[in-house]
């Protein structure tokens, strides 16, 4: 009862410090995490947390750690995106944030302890970081996986965006980059621990090769060295996307570098089946493939586009759109990408809040003619998302096409004039395509 009280209260406080400028909000939630972490009495002291940042895969990446090191006997919880899972509960962790209010974080971590768990995977967002939301807790090992353009509405520049993401490498253990970010050269002098990096194009301590990929999944090889033992193993994988190879390897080199034994972490990742809303393949006996993906930044669109081009038989029809009241200056970019790689584009509603979607959408459409789109040719403005999946599925779509839905993934709400309506890209979808297999 205590803990429901103090949570509806700081609920409370924090709508009103919306009103607040920032650096006294973020004094606001140094003072919270203080006060939760003396309440629920340093629960990060009791168990070693992972942390995972990065503008792109963070919650596949957190997935496969938590399920590598469960499948090798480790009890390991987690928080992520999606969820939490403590043990065999599983607690929704909210509907557009990322990393909970400092409060919430330390209540989850005490939970987290007193179930036993060795380990807890926490996904970090850039704004928890610099918001002081994950202060006083103690990361035995931090991971960034990539630095692209995302909340510069909220950072203004890459360097604060950097900066911010860089504070999960304080004081840790072991800090893990991905060498082949162009990240890399500003963060590895940064942070405490050892460093261990991971790669596919340059020299890194874990690096993967002889990558084959198709609709059926990825192999690769990954060559490493760790503790001065040079050692390689085989990946076959049904994961697909070799964008998903830096989360794979990511998840790895924390396994090994935790002393798990390599067959085990192999067999985890072999078995591992992915994460709803994220290169989910929703099939109703339809005749051609539809994927829902949480892509919504440029270098994400880019990445799933361009793997789509090495297993597509037909078209590449892309529906996405750009959340409101975020960063502004990837409208154009998304829109430029999306012309450039897919065959049809529907520019769609994703979270406008209080901005007009139809301003959002002719900023993506700016960005796709200045690459040589077409209105209503090459792209399509359609505000309504429901509309927007029905016209891809219905009316655009023909067998052996490939049609993905992008930006919303697992969430399950959608924010318009900042209310939040319930909302489910794959329940859509799946409707859609019923109503078009009845005909």
């Amino acid at each position: 009862m205590l803990v429901a009280f103090m949570i509806k209260f700081l609920a409370m406080l924090a709508t009103i410090k919306r009103l607040v400028p920032e650096p006294i909000k973020n004094a606001y939630h140094f003072l919270q995490a203080l006060f939760g972490a003396l309440f629920f009495r340093f629960p990060s002291r009791q168990i070693k947390v992972i942390g995972v940042t990065g503008t792109d895969g963070k919650t596949t990446t957190v997935y496969l750690i938590h399920h590598i090191l469960n499948e090798s006997g480790i009890n390991t919880s987690m928080i992520s995106t999606v969820e939490a899972k403590i043990g065999d509960k599983v607690i929704d962790t909210g509907l557009h944030v990322t990393t909970p209010n400092p409060f919430k974080v330390q209540n989850l971590l005490r939970k987290i302890a007193d179930a036993g768990s060795e380990y807890a995977v926490l996904e970090v967002t850039s704004h928890g970081l610099a918001q002081e939301r994950v202060a006083f807790v103690k990361f035995f090992a931090g991971i960034v996986t990539n630095i692209t353009h995302e909340h510069l509405d909220y950072h203004k520049t890459y360097n604060n965006y950097l900066d911010a993401k860089a504070k999960i490498l304080n004081g840790t253990n072991c800090r893990i980059l991905n060498r082949d970010d162009t990240s890399f050269k500003k963060l590895h002098r940064r942070g405490t621990g050892h460093l261990i990096t991971y790669g596919v194009n340059k020299d890194a301590d874990f690096k993967a090769e002889n990558i084959s990929s198709d609709k059926q999944g990825l192999k690769f090889t990954i060559n490493y060295k760790h503790k001065k033992i040079s050692d390689k193993v085989e990946i076959n994988t049904k994961m697909t996307g070799k964008y998903n190879i830096y989360n794979m390897l990511a998840a790895f080199v924390v396994a090994v570098c935790l002393g798990v034994e390599k067959k085990k972490i192999v067999a985890a990742i072999n078995n591992f089946t992915g994460v709803r809303g994220r290169m989910q393949y929703v099939d109703e006996g339809q005749g051609f493939d539809v994927i829902i993906d949480f892509a919504h930044t440029p270098a994400a669109l880019e990445n799933i586009l361009k793997y789509l081009h090495t297993i597509k038989e037909g078209k590449i029809i892309a529906v996405f759109g750009s959340a409101g009241e975020r960063d502004v200056g990837k409208r154009t970019m998304m829109g430029k990408v999306a012309t450039e790689l897919a065959n049809l584009s529907v520019f769609t509603a994703e979270d406008p809040r209080s901005e007009d979607v139809n301003q959002i959408i002719n900023q993506m459409a700016g960005g796709a003619v200045k690459a040589g789109g077409i209105e209503n040719r090459t792209f399509f403005k359609i505000p309504d998302r429901v509309q927007a999946i029905n016209t891809a599925i219905q009316t655009l779509a023909a067998d052996s096409d490939t049609v993905v839905i992008l930006g919303k993934g697992h969430e399950k709400s959608m924010n318009i004039g900042s209310k939040e309506y319930p909302w489910s890209d794959e329940l859509i979808t799946r409707n859609s395509l019923k109503t078009r297999l009845k005909r």
